[in-house]
């Protein structure tokens, strides 16, 4: 893995050709991270990802690494989510974001209806896909043939540069018994206005700009039940038989993204070791590396770094196996999945904070990109997938015999 010394092994797929695909995406992703550290600063000042990075991010085939192989992407593990958003992390966390985001829209698209996978791939396999999944954003009706949709999303990340929206919204019934449904609706970008509204501290380069939609009809084919993504085979299985669209999408959802926390915390991690090798204090002239406080912090924060890596991987990759095998998890794997997905994160946004504060006045300064890594951590932290609270909660409640709060898993 780039900036610990050590390489990523590809996840076990038995196949030389996936193995060789894998190998080579993360060289790519690589190669990409001296020009994406140079960008970084007209990133944030964009507010959105340049066109040369986005057509860097094309060239390499990034992002499609999950799409089918059916339409030309390379299908790889699921783990490639979060192995590449790793090292683009490295350079970029907002580039990183960008990535992990609109590549998983290709996983997504592949358990859709084949007809909505048409409508997209046969007109462009590049199409980039944007989402909000904020369910109680949205309003939707069932009418002949699909259905009418309205709300206001935000959080849309990439939306600019993507020709397609995948927005999650609740179904209205004029029966309460019948239940509360939830849904996804893939809209031509035709179909929602964009409203500019990301002007945030961290993350500052991904364009989550909100959307907005009032009253565009859906047909059914262009939507899908959160029920058809528990695990297991889903609409779109017929044509991609892979176990790869017939994970269980919600209960890995924070691992779509989690990549970006490991890169970002590598990158400062690296960062900071880089300066403490050289650095001599301001008003002693002590050689910060030869403190002890310092090595005591820089095994701390590789520790939690260590680790995040290890639980993030380990979970996608037992992910595909059971996939293989035919297993759905239960509520209990599920909500552990949730539970782990938001506490590997937070392991990474503890050693940024822990580099940061051992950094001093120095790491203030805006010419230097620890002060980027810190707001960017912080940021993604903030993403409710990573909120411990809300997932540990969530896993002592199933743990103690009580009913998982989150309607998705």
């Amino acid at each position: 893995m780039a900036g610990n010394g050590r390489k990523t092994s590809p996840s076990p797929t038995g196949q030389d050709a996936n193995e060789r695909a894998y190998a080579a995406m993360i060289d790519r992703a690589k190669a990409l991270i001296p020009q994406l550290r140079e960008r970084a600063a007209r990133t944030e000042e964009l507010r959105r990802l340049p066109p040369e990075t986005e057509r860097d991010l094309h060239d390499a085939g990034l992002f499609r690494i999950v799409q089918p192989k059916r339409v030309g992407g390379y299908e790889l593990d699921y783990v490639a989510l979060v192995d590449c958003a790793d090292v683009i992390g490295q350079a970029d966390a907002s580039v990183a974001w960008n990535f992990a985001n609109l590549a998983s829209h290709h996983w997504m698209l592949g358990m859709f209806d084949k007809r909505a996978q048409d409508l997209v791939w046969n007109k462009d396999v590049n199409a980039l896909i944007a989402s909000s999944f904020i369910f109680p954003a949205g309003r939707a009706r069932k009418v002949d043939g699909g259905y009418v949709l309205r709300g206001s999303w935000p959080f849309s990340s990439g939306v600019d540069s993507s020709e397609w929206n995948m927005l999650a919204s609740v179904v209205s019934s004029d029966d309460e018994a019948d239940g509360i449904e939830y849904r996804i609706f893939l809209l031509n970008k035709c179909d929602y206005k964009i409203l500019d509204t990301w002007n945030a501290t961290g993350l500052r380069g991904t364009g989550s700009n909100d959307v907005e939609v009032k009253d565009a009809f859906v047909a059914e084919a262009m939507t899908l039940a959160v029920s058809d993504l528990d695990g297991g085979p889903t609409p779109g299985s017929a044509v991609n038989p892979n176990p790869l669209y017939a994970l269980p999408v919600f209960s890995l959802f924070p691992y779509v993204l989690s990549g970006v926390a490991l890169g970002n915390a590598q990158a400062c991690l690296d960062d900071y070791v880089d300066i403490a090798r050289h650095r001599a204090s301001t008003y002693n002239r002590a050689k910060i590396g030869d403190l002890q406080s310092t090595q005591i912090k820089i095994a701390e924060a590789s520790a939690k770094i260590d680790a995040a890596r290890l639980i993030m991987r380990s979970t996608c990759i037992g992910a595909m196996a059971d996939a293989r095998r035919g297993h759905v998890p239960d509520i209990t794997e599920k909500t552990r999945s949730r539970r782990d997905g938001a506490y590997s994160v937070n392991l990474c946004t503890e050693a940024v904070s822990l580099l940061f504060s051992a950094s001093g006045a120095r790491g203030l300064f805006t010419s230097g990109v620890l002060q980027r890594q810190f707001r960017d951590a912080h940021a993604i932290n903030s993403h409710i997938a990573f909120n411990f609270d809300a997932a540990g909660t969530n896993y002592g409640r199933v743990a103690l015999g009580l009913p998982s709060e989150n309607l998705t898993l």
